[in-house]
């Protein structure tokens, strides 16, 4: 335990140098969680090049602990059963929904496009005192061969020219009999989402959740994509 402070406190140290960094408890279910955050993800925009924005398009939405990231991982911890199973997060940002996960005795590859998000989902599991895997992966362009139980993800429908990748992405890495969980804050995009999976063969379950934090109120939707209508939570 003692080392693993030791690396929590040095991991903390280096990323304060470079962030203005947020600690934000959360009880979920009688489990107590502890994330490490971005305090102010727009104060990052200033670090991408004109030249990486034009590649990528990407933003530092990964430096943030979303609404439906919360309510994904509080219907992770309050009404799946996990443990054992082979898990895979996609956009996990800074790893709210993986730790969850992994706290709930899963097998956890946590995924971001940014390495920047890696560093944090690192010292998150450290924090939690859960094990997980990190690993850079491009969801438009995935080279894994294997296959996982479940998929994770939370508003990751933010732009149209992510959905039918994301699609795809459930079909190349999640079993045949298995499912992916996919969070959203009621996006407009979403509709066109469950188009595409309704396309593609899935069949969907919507779990309609509330995120609650002080009055803050915001409506989050989990969307179950199978093959088969199989046994829902």
């Amino acid at each position: 335990m003692i080392g693993a402070e030791q690396d929590i406190a040095d991991m903390l140290e280096e990323l304060s140098e470079e962030y203005d960094l947020e600690t934000t408890p959360y009880t979920i279910a009688g489990h107590t969680f502890s994330f490490v955050s971005v305090r102010d993800s727009y104060a990052l925009l200033d670090r991408i090049s004109p030249e990486d924005f034009v590649k990528d398009e990407q933003m530092p939405y990964w430096a943030e602990i979303w609404p439906a990231a919360v309510t994904l991982s509080e219907f992770i911890v309050e009404r799946l059963d996990v443990a054992g199973k082979k898990i895979v997060e996609i956009g996990a940002g800074v790893g709210a929904a993986s730790v969850a996960a992994a706290a709930m005795g899963a097998d956890v590859l946590a995924t971001d496009y940014s390495r920047e998000a890696l560093r944090f989902i690192r010292l998150n599991a450290l924090k939690n005192n859960v094990d997980l895997n990190e690993e850079r992966l491009d969801w438009r362009c995935i080279h894994r061969d294997d296959r996982f139980d479940m998929l994770f993800a939370a508003d990751v429908l933010y732009e149209r020219v992510n959905l039918l990748p994301i699609v795809n992405a459930v079909e190349k890495m999640v079993k045949p009999e298995g499912c992916a969980y996919i969070a959203d804050p009621r996006r407009r995009l979403a509709d066109q989402f469950l188009d595409l999976a309704f396309e593609n063969g899935f069949s969907v379950t919507s779990y309609a959740k509330n995120f609650s934090r002080g009055k803050q109120i915001i409506p989050v939707t989990v969307y179950r994509l199978s093959r088969s209508p199989g046994e829902h939570v």
